[in-house]
């Protein structure tokens, strides 16, 4: 009884109110449903896996290449580092070189003691060498011998991109920057995580 008393008073405060605010009200809650479903629908029609993946998966591969240029030269490095208060991909802090692909980043730091270097998500890793503002040493850099035709603990290192001589504690770091890269669920190849996955398990048998 007192359920149907306070049933009866808020439908009676409801269609109280004036015509003009019952139809904002039911227009708005529609247009709420309109718009998820378009978002729905889009998501679905257009899913992550066109341009924007692509770019992404163009930024995980220059990175790589990046990486291993870096260390063909060298060249200390940190990842993911701020400059100026701008995030970059990597940072030589014994060169004060940031090295970024946003070209906003690009311009803010440009205007600090930092020397910041501007990569586009084509450019091959090799070419790094070209922009930097110091001399490079001339290093062997190009794609590598096939897996299949070296030793299997060679290869493992190779593809975790750490020396034949790493300990666990490397490999371990190594395998996790790479499968963050090469996951599916960040945009990666399968293929390309199994891969990492097996040079894990075969890096750990043989790590120093």
């Amino acid at each position: 009884m007192e359920r149907r008393q306070r049933s009866r008073v808020v439908l009676d405060a409801l269609f109280g109110l004036p015509h003009w605010l019952l139809v904002g009200l039911g227009l708005g809650v529609a247009s709420s449903v309109l718009a998820a479903c378009l978002f729905v629908a889009a998501d679905r029609l257009y899913p992550a896996s066109g341009a924007y993946r692509r770019r992404h998966e163009g930024e995980g591969r220059r990175r790589t290449e990046l990486r291993d240029y870096l260390d063909a030269i060298d060249e200390s490095y940190a990842e993911d580092h701020f400059v100026e208060g701008q995030p970059v991909a990597f940072y030589l802090p014994e060169r004060d070189v940031a090295i970024t692909f946003d070209a906003r980043a690009y311009y803010r730091i440009d205007r600090s003691p930092t020397y910041p270097v501007l990569v586009e998500h084509e450019m091959p890793g090799v070419q790094l060498g070209d922009r930097l503002p110091f001399e490079v040493p001339d290093v062997a850099f190009g794609p590598a011998e096939p897996a299949e035709t070296r030793d299997p603990a060679t290869a493992a290192f190779d593809e975790l991109g750490v020396p034949a001589t790493a300990g666990l504690d490397e490999v371990k770091a190594a395998y996790r920057r790479k499968v963050k890269e090469v996951h599916p669920d960040q945009g990666g190849d399968e293929d390309e995580f199994k891969r990492v996955r097996e040079a894990y398990t075969t890096a750990k048998r043989h790590a120093g």
